[in-house]
């Protein structure tokens, strides 16, 4: 028998799940109706699974996720959200995610995918799992476009290097870095730096990533 904590802010959707889950031989420990309650109550209860919905005020799915695969050990998360686009799958699973599925899912596969991720596995529904590899494949082909030594240049433009910081940072004149910067406007048919990093961004050929940042 599991020990699973609902979280999500629309209450008959948490009374369905729970009849549900109930009449399944499972055990609802908790409700809660924002990321904040669900992290106290995963804190005090330490199910084996909390349902998570992302979209939910005070704090949202994501970052409850977060912080509770974080905090509390031996709690797995299951997201269950209206949101079925890759942006928020990816996020939600570098939070700690063990499952992914949209509120379209029948119960048969909800209850199914919380006994899986019980017993170890990561599980995402097919047709986001689909997307996935899809935009995966898309990014792959998109990085073809620029060389190695652009995308590190544009990557550190766009965690705000300006352009003397990323000369001296990999060892190679500002001019140089000037010159990569025009080839990458010709590529990605730009024609200033801001839209260069916006595009590259779009088409994931970089990240805005906040952990590499210039010296002050």
């Amino acid at each position: 028998m599991l020990r699973i904590l609902l979280a999500d802010d629309h209450k008959i959707l948490r009374d369905g799940i729970r009849r549900g889950l109930e009449a399944a031989g499972e055990t609802v420990v908790g409700e809660a109706s924002n990321g904040e309650e669900a992290i106290a109550l995963a804190r005090e209860l330490r199910p084996d699974i909390v349902l998570m919905d992302l979209s939910m005020p005070v704090l949202d799915g994501v970052a409850a996720t977060r912080r509770i695969t974080e905090e509390v050990i031996g709690t797995k998360v299951v997201v269950l959200t209206m949101h079925d686009d890759v942006g928020r799958t990816k996020a939600a699973i570098n939070a700690g995610a063990s499952g992914y599925l949209t509120k379209g899912t029948s119960f048969t596969e909800v209850l199914e995918t919380i006994r899986a991720v019980a017993s170890g596995e990561t599980v995402l529904s097919p047709q986001l799992a689909i997307s996935m590899l899809r935009a995966a494949d898309e990014a792959a082909s998109h990085e073809d476009l620029l060389s190695d030594r652009q995308v590190e240049i544009l990557q550190k433009i766009a965690n705000g290097y300006g352009t003397k910081q990323v000369a001296r940072d990999l060892g190679i004149t500002q001019k140089t870095v000037h010159n990569h910067l025009n080839a990458i406007y010709r590529k990605l048919d730009t024609q200033s730096l801001t839209q260069a990093v916006l595009s590259a961004v779009r088409l994931g050929i970089i990240d805005l990533d906040q952990t590499d940042r210039p010296e002050i």
